[in-house]
């Protein structure tokens, strides 16, 4: 249980990220239409490098807040220069919670996010202290507000990682993350393997068959959460700036060296699934290219995440997204 003492679940981390600015930005403000019977939260989204962290402080600390990291890999320990985790010095006594929670051998899925988000918002608004949700993980914040959905999309990136797998490990990995799903596949059909293991990273783990016309979480409309956002979206060249701004800090004080930490207690398919960062370092760390193709190849590839996360921003901003 979340104890309402003013330091209350505060993630103990080693200093990650250097204090930086905060620059000249576009926002806007959305509010969901809501009753007196609603749970208050505030969400702040915004691409990466955004600044996005600092604000939900400066919200925190302004309205009595404790803050819900939406961040698919800050969840796990280690993953510190590559995924900007907040430092315990830039966090300024605000509690944070769903940082440093898990190994990075362990998987999270957007079901365990629903799971212990709900939890938490009930615990911080019940010690009257506003819940605030800030991240990039836009998957996170649909499935929070709109319900996971039952189907589960290719993930082309994936499969192309699991095609390298021989058939043993794929059955290893099914078996240690659903045993029950392991049980149930032939274990030289590869198809299926893979599929089952494309939908575990998605849901942490394959629904049952007589689960399959169900809903794996509860939808939560507007009877649920009376909804704020605070949106984050910087001009392109500004972004592009801090981008690049962020990848040079990230790179001079050690990225390398975390991921060679981290693949050590991973193999090349787990690191590449921690994200961008670790894969292309990987690469690097394995003789696949060099050092100085680092920062370029980095900035093209966080760029193009960047206007992924632009696209739902417009789609936040140009559609209703909250439940009728």
């Amino acid at each position: 249980m979340l104890s309402c003492s003013p330091l209350a679940g505060v993630a103990e981390l080693a200093d990650a990220m250097d204090s930086r600015p905060i620059v000249a930005r576009h926002e806007s403000s959305i509010l969901s239409p809501g009753t007196s019977m609603e749970t208050p939260i505030l969400c702040i989204v915004g691409p990466t490098a955004s600044g996005k962290s600092s604000r939900a402080v400066e919200e925190a600390l302004e309205r009595n807040g404790e803050i819900i990291s939406v961040d698919s890999r800050q969840v796990y320990r280690g993953l510190d220069i590559g995924t900007e985790k907040i430092s315990k010095k830039d966090m300024r006594g605000v509690p944070h919670h769903l940082i440093d929670i898990r190994e990075v051998h362990e998987t999270y899925s957007a079901g365990d996010f629903v799971k212990d988000t709900t939890r938490l918002i009930q615990e911080i608004s019940e010690c009257g202290k506003l819940p605030i949700l800030v991240g990039g993980t836009h998957f996170y914040f649909n499935a929070l507000l709109h319900g996971l959905p039952m189907g589960t999309d290719a993930n082309p990136a994936l499969r192309e990682e699991l095609e390298k797998l021989t058939t043993e490990k794929l059955v290893a990995q099914v078996a240690q993350r659903d045993p029950r799903r392991a049980a149930e596949l032939d274990p030289q059909n590869r198809r299926r393997l893979i599929r089952a293991l494309e939908i575990i990273d998605s849901l942490g783990t394959v629904p049952m068959r007589d689960l399959v016309e169900v809903r794996l979480t509860q939808q939560l409309c507007k009877s649920d959460f009376h909804t704020e956002w605070i949106i984050i979206d910087p001009p392109r060249d500004e972004l592009r700036a801090m981008i690049n701004t962020r990848l040079k800090n990230a790179l001079s004080r050690g990225l390398v060296d975390e991921v060679r930490r981290v693949h050590e207690e991973v193999d090349d398919t787990r690191l590449n699934e921690l994200g961008l960062e670790y894969k292309i370092i990987g690469e690097f760390l394995r003789g696949e290219r060099t050092e100085a193709s680092l920062l370029p190849a980095l900035s093209a590839k966080l760029w193009q995440y960047a206007r992924r996360q632009k696209a739902w921003i417009r789609k936040l901003n140009n559609e209703n997204m909250y439940c009728d």
